[in-house]
């Protein structure tokens, strides 16, 4: 199994409003989700798919998961109030079920470099069915580091393609979120695709086990660094931190130092 595998959250929800909501604010077009092997980010994933498919609105998701099925995911977003599969039929989710991308590759003889060629150029087609209304689109990549291992770990091909991924949010007016794990590359890989994909960002968001080690009623703590183009809380570069504990059916976020 992965080491980031999402077991332990499929009884989550997330409350709203909440201290992620309030330090969002309007979100921004590019937003990086940073997590470790001590502190899943995975919930804050949920959450953006949950709030993009709100019923409210007609906004539409394009979900390229390299790490679960699509199964997975409505398990999950059904205990958080969200249909996956209306919300597929009525055409707001475009799902990709991209596990077995390189399987696929060698089956059909291409190289690593077709492969995002061609995945690519069914983005930007499902962006283009999306668009038509006019509407809100959210491409989100749930495991950057398994799209990495897809392409046999060619890290400048993942950045090229995100560059790609990159241009649609001009493009189109599109968000883009993507989940990456920080702890699992060395320094200079690093700076060649974490800080890449941090400098393109509007909004990183960093998931972290607490600085004075494990705690019953305290799980993690998350970091919102906002540049100043969402309008949230966190903007004009401030960032806001705030610890989460993680409930049978829910996720409380508090400030340090709040709890009783």
């Amino acid at each position: 199994m992965h080491p980031y595998s999402i077991g332990p959250v499929t009884t989550m929800d997330v409350q709203v409003p909440n201290l992620l909501d309030d330090a969002l604010g309007g979100g921004g077009r590019v937003v990086l989700i940073e997590d470790c092997v001590e502190t899943s980010g995975a919930f804050v994933l949920h959450h953006f798919l949950k709030r993009s498919l709100s019923p409210n609105s007609s906004d539409a998701v394009i979900f390229l998961s390299f790490s679960q099925p699509f199964s997975h995911y409505d398990r999950i977003l059904r205990k958080m109030g969200c249909n996956l599969v209306v919300r597929r039929d009525n055409k707001r989710l475009l799902f990709f079920d991209l596990l077995m991308l390189n399987s696929l590759g060698r089956e059909e003889e291409k190289t690593s470099e077709d492969l995002l060629l061609s995945l690519y150029e069914k983005v930007h087609k499902a962006v283009e069915i999306c668009s038509s209304p006019a509407r809100n689109i959210t491409i989100i990549i749930d495991d950057v580091s398994l799209l990495e291992v897809a392409v046999n770990c060619l890290s400048n091909m993942v950045l090229d393609f995100l560059h790609y991924c990159y241009s649609l949010t001009a493009e189109f007016g599109c968000s883009l979120i993507t989940l990456n794990h920080e702890d699992i590359y060395s320094s200079l890989d690093k700076s060649s695709l974490i800080l890449q994909m941090e400098y393109h960002a509007d909004v990183v968001i960093k998931a972290e086990p607490l600085s004075t080690g494990l705690a019953t009623d305290v799980h993690g703590q998350l970091t919102v660094i906002d540049k100043g183009l969402g309008g949230g809380v966190c903007n004009s570069g401030k960032i806001c931190n705030f610890q989460f504990r993680i409930k049978d059916n829910q996720i409380e976020y508090f400030y340090p130092g709040s709890r009783t």
